[in-house]
């Protein structure tokens, strides 16, 4: 999912730095990434501990990663925004959730973030195959975005529709927990832990 979104990111024209357990991994996908960048997009890799000092952060991780993330970056999240992509399956059995019923990943994710992190939900009903060609079919591909603050769906909208998305307001944050994609879809592997850290536009 990491070279999913970010090919969209710089397709789109914004700057993207990948950040992972490995910073050789997320080196080499910041290689692949500038291949494929409109002129002015740029893209760099770096280590999962380095600070993050973009105005959008992408979680293109596993649910209890993404927590993990939240943590280790705590204040550092105020103020930006912060997307959250997964679907939250028991990657153990594959048979279920592992977020309360009435809550939702991104919900459980906006609790442990501080107060000023915005939290959204996107990019989570889409393959990560499609999601680098952009289109299936000659359709651009649609992101179901999900958040209690405006301005931060809007900036959420506009770097998909750069990218040549589809983007679609799926209301308040609690929608999240109906934007998930069909069971057969739910167990999709994402590339590797690589949270994007979106520098500017």
């Amino acid at each position: 999912m990491g070279r999913g979104i970010g090919t969209r990111l710089v397709a789109g024209g914004n700057n993207v730095t990948v950040l992972d357990n490995d910073p050789e991994q997320a080196k080499q996908l910041a290689e692949e990434l500038r291949a494929g960048a409109t002129e002015g997009a740029a893209a760099e890799g770096g280590a999962a501990n380095d600070p993050i000092d973009g105005d959008v952060l992408v979680l293109a991780v596993w649910y209890e990663p993404a927590r993990a993330v939240i943590e280790q970056y705590g204040d550092q999240l105020e103020g930006k925004v912060v997307i959250d992509i997964t679907n939250p399956v028991n990657v153990e059995t594959f048979d279920g959730l592992v977020t309360p019923a009435d809550s939702s990943a991104a919900e459980e994710l906006a609790k442990l973030a501080p107060a000023g992190a915005k939290v959204v939900k996107a990019f989570n009903t889409t393959f990560a195959g499609t999601l680098v060609a952009g289109q299936v079919g000659g359709q651009a591909l649609d992101v179901l975005i999900a958040g209690d603050d405006d301005e931060a769906k809007r900036t959420v909208a506009e770097l998909a529709r750069a990218g040549g998305l589809n983007p679609i307001d799926a209301g308040s944050l609690k929608r999240a927990r109906a934007c998930r994609p069909a069971p057969a879809r739910a167990s999709i592997h994402p590339h590797g832990h690589r949270p994007l850290g979106l520098r500017g536009a």
